[in-house]
């Protein structure tokens, strides 16, 4: 057989443009989809549904993941071999990798996540760095957390950036967006979930709260702005407001650190004997 030649040769093609597009908010919003780079979210974009409507990859990629090209045609999206100029045209990383899908949004409802009961939940408050909530997201979904909530003022679930940094994990637990905070906590706290705001100025300590065995419980963990923290009207909210103890001399913690190490003290607890999440639960 003669090698695959490219369909997609010119930037300027119309169906190129639309995609280009993506990687600004305003026509995200616009059209309801985004852009996912790269074979791990693609993969995981096939396989979520009817989400992959459209699949640009370069002929050596299409060889090379010939696997997730097929899965991307049987979840019905369109495969259009394209030029590697056009890859790099469509794509916001420095070195693409090939694959670039768009996506149709898949943010769930909040009532949708209360009505689940969820029994772990970070919720993003004031997170304005993409990178953060990406990872932040990653982390919740290592440590078996139910959903994670972003409030009105934090960043865009669908930058490319928060994509790339969720390595996947976008596709696996449900997201809401655009909750106020003061309404994520009263749903939360109506549903049975106990509040824990993380701040290192916090009067309760995570260490003392795992010995108490305070936190087998239902739990949400608010984390907030990178740079100044939760404001004292979200703190407030709380429950508790809970440090992460530091034994050495860090001055502090970034925000998907003490993230990380909040959810898994919880997922921890909650699979303990007597947690939420014991062996004897059904």
């Amino acid at each position: 057989m003669p090698p695959a030649t490219p369909d997609l040769i010119s930037p300027r093609s119309p169906r190129v443009t639309a995609a280009r597009r993506l990687a600004r908010r305003n026509f995200r919003g616009k059209e309801r989809l985004f852009l996912a780079e790269g074979p791990q979210a693609v993969r995981e974009a096939a396989g979520h549904g009817n989400t992959l409507v459209e699949l640009f990859t370069t002929v050596e990629a299409a060889e090379r993941y010939a696997d997730i090209i097929g899965e991307a045609r049987t979840a019905g999206a369109r495969v259009h071999l394209a030029a590697e100029e056009v890859i790099e045209d469509i794509s916001t990383t420095v070195t693409p990798q090939g694959l670039v899908g768009v996506c149709r949004f898949l943010d769930t409802p909040f009532d949708d996540i209360l009505a689940a009961r969820p029994r772990l939940v970070a919720v993003l408050a004031h997170v304005r760095d993409p990178g953060n909530a990406g990872t932040v997201l990653r982390c919740a979904d290592a440590a078996g957390a139910e959903a994670v909530v972003l409030t009105d003022a934090s960043v865009d679930l669908y930058n490319p950036k928060a994509v790339r940094a969720s390595v996947g994990s976008l596709f696996h637990l449900p997201v809401a967006v655009g909750v106020p905070v003061e309404r994520a906590v009263e749903g939360l706290k109506d549903a049975g979930v106990r509040i824990l705001a993380a701040d290192g100025a916090g009067r309760h300590d995570l260490d003392e709260e795992l010995d108490k065995g305070t936190m087998g419980g239902p739990t949400a963990w608010v984390f907030g702005n990178e740079a100044w923290g939760l404001p004292e009207e979200t703190r407030e909210l709380a429950d508790a407001v809970v440090r992460v103890p530091l034994h050495g001399k860090a001055e502090s913690l970034n925000l998907a650190t003490a993230a990380a190490v909040c959810l898994y003290a919880s997922a921890r607890a909650q699979r303990a004997p007597g947690g939420c999440r014991s062996v004897t639960d059904s």
